[in-house]
C-alpha cells in the first residue's frame, strides 16, 4: 500500500493540542512502511487526563487494520508527544514481528523469558489504573470474542498481535471456552471451562496449563471477588450462561466484560 493511501482518523479527549493530533496521524501513516500487508484502516485516541496527581497523564492507543486482521497497542506518557512516540514503537514492534511470522508461522510467536516485560515494553509506559471507589464501578464494556474456534498456538499468536493482558477464545479440539494469559513470571499459561483440559505440551509456543476449574459465578459474585481479591482479571463461568466469561478491571475503574458471542 502506497502510505499517502493509508486512512487515519485521530479522536481527542480532554485538552489535546491540534499538533499533537496532526503528529499521531502523520507517525501512524508512516508505519506502512513496516508491512508487507495494507493497513486498510488505522484509529487513533489520544486522550489527556486532567487529574494533576497522574505521572503519565497522556494516554494514546491505536487499532491498525492489517489486512483484516487488528493490530493494536495502548501507552501513557508524561505528555502526549511522548506518548505518541511510544505508540509508533509498539505498533512497529508490532507489525515487524507479524511480517517476521507471516501467516504460515502464526503457531512461532517467540514468548518472553521469565521476568522479562512482555514484547519488550517497559511497565513504566503502561497506563495507570485509576483507584475508582467500589460503589462507583461499573460494567461499561461488553465485548464477546471470536466466533472462530482456534489451537493453542493461534491463541498466542493474538495475544502478543493484540498486546492483552489475556485472550479469551474456543480452544478447537476440545471446542471449550478458555483463557490465555500472561503469568506472573512471563510465561503463557492457558486454562479452560472443562474437565479435560487441552493438552499444552504439544504446543509450539511453550505454554503452561492451569488444571484448575473456573468458578462458577454470577456476575455480581465476579465483580465482588474482582473487587476483593488481587487478580488481574477472573475468569469465571456464568452460572446463568453455563459459558466462560472474564471480567477485569479497566483503567479507568470500571469493569470490562467479555463474553462468548
Amino acid at each position: 500500500m502506497d502510505v499517502q493511501e493509508l486512512e487515519v482518523s485521530v479522536t481527542t479527549a480532554g485538552d489535546v493540542a491540534e499538533a499533537a493530533k496532526q503528529y499521531a496521524a502523520e507517525k501512524v501513516t508512516q508505519l506502512a512502511r513496516y508491512t508487507k500487508r495494507p493497513i486498510l484502516f488505522a484509529q487513533v485516541r489520544l486522550t489527556l487526563e486532567a487529574n494533576p496527581s497522574r505521572e503519565r497523564p497522556a494516554l494514546a492507543e491505536a487499532t491498525l487494520d492489517v489486512n483484516g486482521r487488528p493490530v493494536r497497542a495502548h501507552v501513557a506518557g508524561h505528555d502526549m508527544m511522548e506518548a505518541v512516540d511510544l505508540l509508533e514503537e509498539r505498533l512497529r514492534r508490532r507489525l515487524e514481528r507479524q511480517a517476521h511470522h507471516g501467516d504460515g508461522e502464526r503457531r512461532r510467536s517467540p514468548i518472553p523469558q521469565p521476568g522479562e516485560w512482555r514484547h519488550g515494553d517497559l511497565p513504566t509506559q503502561r497506563p495507570e489504573y485509576f483507584d475508582r471507589p467500589v460503589e462507583e464501578r461499573e460494567v461499561v464494556r461488553h465485548k464477546t470474542f471470536a466466533l472462530e474456534p482456534m489451537s493453542c498456538d493461534e491463541a498466542a499468536f493474538d495475544l502478543e498481535m493484540l498486546g492483552h493482558d489475556f485472550y479469551l477464545f474456543t480452544e478447537l479440539h476440545s471446542g471449550a471456552d478458555s483463557v490465555i494469559y500472561h503469568a506472573d513470571d512471563g510465561h503463557l499459561e492457558l486454562q479452560q471451562a472443562t474437565d479435560e483440559p487441552a493438552v499444552s505440551e504439544g504446543t509450539a509456543t511453550p505454554i503452561a496449563l492451569n488444571r484448575q476449574h473456573p468458578p462458577v459465578l454470577t456476575l455480581a459474585e465476579a465483580e465482588e471477588r474482582l473487587d476483593t481479591g488481587h487478580e488481574r482479571f477472573v475468569f469465571f463461568v456464568n452460572a446463568e450462561t453455563g459459558r466462560g466469561n472474564v471480567i477485569y478491571r479497566r483503567y479507568d475503574g470500571h469493569y470490562g466484560l467479555i463474553t462468548p458471542a
